[in-house]
């Protein structure tokens, strides 16, 4: 896949973008750390990413749901308009599709595309919420996903509100 990670680009054959760089609430070229830490750091052709949490560091404000995130992205991964459902699952979606797209417009920053990230650790507040991530991780690697480390944690910076953070490594090679 290149540059704005589309559906179109996938095999599974879809049409609406996944990428969100013409909405605002979506940081335009990395995730920008809220404290001072890099981003990401390369070392040779790895490059090592800062755990991402769904916050828009522009707008100041945590990802909570689907009205946070571009609505082509909140029908892609799963809003159905049914308050009951849209309140209990769209949280760890919208926050899933948040982290994950930050993670692909930091590794693109770098040079990379999704392909080249090959391990994901992944911490949770709540273990019962890898089922409904794993679904919108799925729509940014579609094809064989990256190693996995998944571990359940008993809070997240800055606030109870964060659901979910991840590190990810990618094999970028130098230019």
């Amino acid at each position: 896949m290149s540059g704005d990670l589309s559906a179109a680009g996938s095999p599974q054959g879809a049409s609406a973008p996944l990428g969100g760089s013409e909405h605002t609430s979506v940081p335009s070229v990395e995730a920008k750390p809220l404290a001072r830490y890099s981003a990401y750091r390369r070392v040779g052709d790895i490059v090592y990413l800062s755990g991402v949490i769904p916050v828009d560091p522009a707008a100041g404000r945590i990802v909570r749901g689907y009205a946070d995130i571009p609505p082509e992205a909140a029908e892609r991964i799963g809003r159905t308009g049914e308050f009951s459902s849209d309140v209990k699952e769209g949280p760890i979606l919208a926050q899933s599709w948040s982290v994950l797209d930050m993670i692909r417009q930091t590794v693109e920053s770098a040079g990379g595309q999704m392909a080249d990230v090959f391990k994901l650790v992944q911490y949770f507040r709540n273990l019962d919420h890898f089922p409904l991530y794993s679904r919108v991780r799925r729509q940014f690697f579609p094809g064989e996903p990256p190693v996995s480390t998944v571990v359940e944690v008993s809070g997240l910076m800055p606030t109870a509100d964060v659901l979910i953070e991840v590190e990810a490594t990618a094999r970028i090679p130098s230019k």
